[in-house]
């Protein structure tokens, strides 16, 4: 009871913390602060790992985000200054996990574990699909924001014509790279801390290593599926006014691609349930 209640204590102080702190520089506006700490603080308060895959994620795409800002403000439409997420944000790119979080709180409680499916195949499934949807929410920032930054001629990623940078759905070398790194890089998270909070037989604990690969590829899987997704049901089109790619059709807007069904935060939604599923089958075969 002791052991938990410092784990709920360094979680809310932790998470109050970095979330003041991105307030203040204007990663967060005040909603997201807000629901950013609740967010936090229940993932910290129920395993160390799953907290540590929501900061590493939130921590490296904020980075990325005030990287080239001066080249990204001549692309994006919607830029502002430091990312600056909502709650709406907040809670498209980290509510599925939050929820699965606390089912795994109902499973084993604070206990950290192994992905082991002859132990808990319920727990495995679980944590794949944690994994898989910050996995796919770290490669589809990553993809974004070194993507525009890149030289590549962007593609649409339907039938691989030029398009302008900012476009849904267009794609790069670069952007599908950055997206595999941004998984590997939680998924090296998530096992090195591993090693040091669960108490797993060698040969399982080696096992485990596997994730890597398994977190890139859910990287790499997640991007593609958000770009889909923004190239068949999110509508792109070029302002001759402001000279950049809307989201919305309109008088001085030339259709560039996709529909006007799902805007980005529910793309963001859809992609990431959908790469969180698969990963969390796939680390059901694995382990």
């Amino acid at each position: 009871m002791e052991r938990n209640l410092v784990q709920l204590l360094v979680a809310a102080v932790l998470s109050a913390a970095i979330s003041i702190r991105s307030y203040r520089k204007k990663s967060l506006d005040l909603s997201g602060a807000l629901s950013g700490f609740a967010v936090m603080t229940i993932h910290f308060a129920i395993n160390y790992r799953f907290g540590a895959l929501l900061l590493a994620f939130f921590v490296s795409s904020s980075l990325l985000t005030k990287v080239g800002e001066d080249k990204k403000k001549k692309v994006d439409a919607d830029f502002k200054e430091g990312g600056q997420r909502n709650w709406i944000q907040v809670f498209s790119n980290s509510g599925i996990a939050t929820i699965l979080v606390l089912i795994a709180w109902t499973q084993v409680g604070m206990q950290d574990f192994c992905l082991n499916s002859e132990e808990s195949r319920v727990m495995t499934y679980l944590a794949g699909g944690i994994l898989g949807h910050y996995c796919c929410s770290n490669g589809d920032t990553w993809s974004s924001e070194l993507g525009v930054l890149s030289d590549d001629q962007p593609r649409l990623i339907t039938n691989f014509k030029p398009v302008q940078k900012g476009t849904n759905g267009g794609v790069t070398k670069a952007g599908f790279l950055a997206a595999a790194a941004a998984g590997s890089v939680l998924g090296l998270t998530f096992v090195i801390l591993g090693f040091l909070t669960t108490n797993c037989t060698f040969n399982v604990a080696m096992k485990q290593l596997l994730l890597i690969p398994v977190s890139a590829l859910s990287g790499l899987c997640g991007s593609v599926i958000d770009s889909l997704l923004g190239a068949t049901l999110q509508y792109s089109g070029f302002c001759s006014v402001r000279k950049k790619v809307v989201s919305k059709a309109g008088p001085t807007v030339k259709r560039i691609s996709g529909l006007s069904i799902l805007d980005n935060n529910a793309v963001n939604f859809v992609s990431i349930l959908l790469t969180s599923a698969l990963t969390s089958i796939a680390c059901s075969c694995i382990f």
